[in-house]
Order: C-alpha cells, then sequence, then structure tokens
C-alpha cells in the first residue's frame, strides 16, 4: 500500500501563500494610506537683520531661511507702532514696483534670480519718504500659503 502524505500539492500552496501576502501587503496600505494624505509641509523660519542708511533708506537681510517661499505668497507691511498699531504700507513682494526694482519706494531684491526667496535676498524701504523713520515703524512680511509671519523687524531711527 502506498501512502500520500501530502496534504496540498505545491501548485496550490504557492497559490495560497500568494494570496496571503497580498491580503496582508494591503491591510498594511489601508491602515498607512490615511497618514500619507496629512503630509503638511513645516511653517517657515526666517531671520533677518536691518541697518539704516544715512540717506534715508534701510535695507532688510534674509540672514537664514529653512525654505526658500515664492514671493507671490509674500505679503509685506509697514505697521506704525506708535500709540494704536496700524498699517500705513502694504504690498506683495512680487508686485511689478516691487520685486527687482531700484529707485522705487520698497523693493525687493532676489539675489539669486530664483525667483524666489533666499538667505541673501533684501527689501530696501525709503523711509525718509514713506516716513517710517521716526523709530516707531515694524516692517513685516507674511507667508500667506501658512498665514505666518516671517519678518517682523524694527525700523531703527535714523537720528540715533
Amino acid at each position: 500500500m502506498v501512502r500520500d502524505d501530502e496534504a496540498v500539492s505545491p501548485v496550490i500552496a504557492t497559490v495560497l501563500l500568494l494570496a496571503i501576502t497580498v491580503l496582508l501587503s494591503s491591510m498594511v496600505f489601508v491602515m498607512m494610506a490615511s497618514t500619507l494624505d496629512n503630509v503638511e509641509k513645516a511653517k517657515p523660519k526666517v531671520s533677518s537683520s536691518v541697518r539704516a542708511l544715512s540717506n534715508g533708506y534701510h535695507v532688510i537681510t534674509i540672514t537664514s531661511i529653512d525654505q526658500s517661499i515664492d514671493p507671490a505668497k509674500l505679503e509685506w507691511f509697514i505697521v506704525n507702532n506708535s500709540g494704536q498699531s496700524s498699517i500705513e504700507h502694504t504690498g506683495f513682494v512680487n508686485d511689478p514696483d516691487v520685486y527687482g526694482t531700484v529707485g522705487t519706494n520698497i523693493s525687493f531684491h532676489d539675489r539669486d534670480a530664483g525667483w524666489s526667496m533666499t538667505k541673501g535676498d533684501y527689501f530696501v524701504i525709503n523711509c525718509a519718504l514713506l516716513d517710517c523713520d521716526s523709530g516707531d515703524h515694524f516692517f513685516q512680511v507674511v507667508d500667506t500659503g501658512s498665514n505666518t509671519i516671517l519678518i517682523d523687524i524694527k525700523l531703527p531711527n535714523l537720528d540715533n
């Protein structure tokens, strides 16, 4: 008498192993898919410095930034902080009379010409003409994509 101790044929065993593998991997994918949907970019971090020139201009330089930012998403403000805070001037960095211009009241200079705000880029503000050289004004840049204030720097008094 010949005895066959095999429970399933090798072909059926292979098909069962493949089916179990596909089932387990699809379950892992379904569990992990919800975590992949909520990937958010971290809010940008910027540090800057300001220098007042004797001709009435202020230069605000980006000294460090952790990610490049599209100028179309950046809004700038000059805020008078004497008494009640009020916005005196505002605009967007990509405005044609701001981005890369020379001789306007406020200009943004993209040093690497990469159409983004990166380290080394700078703003030039004609505070003598805009009357923001009293020491009571702040210059702010807001990332409208993340609603984050990137730059909030006091414009120094030119008399000191």
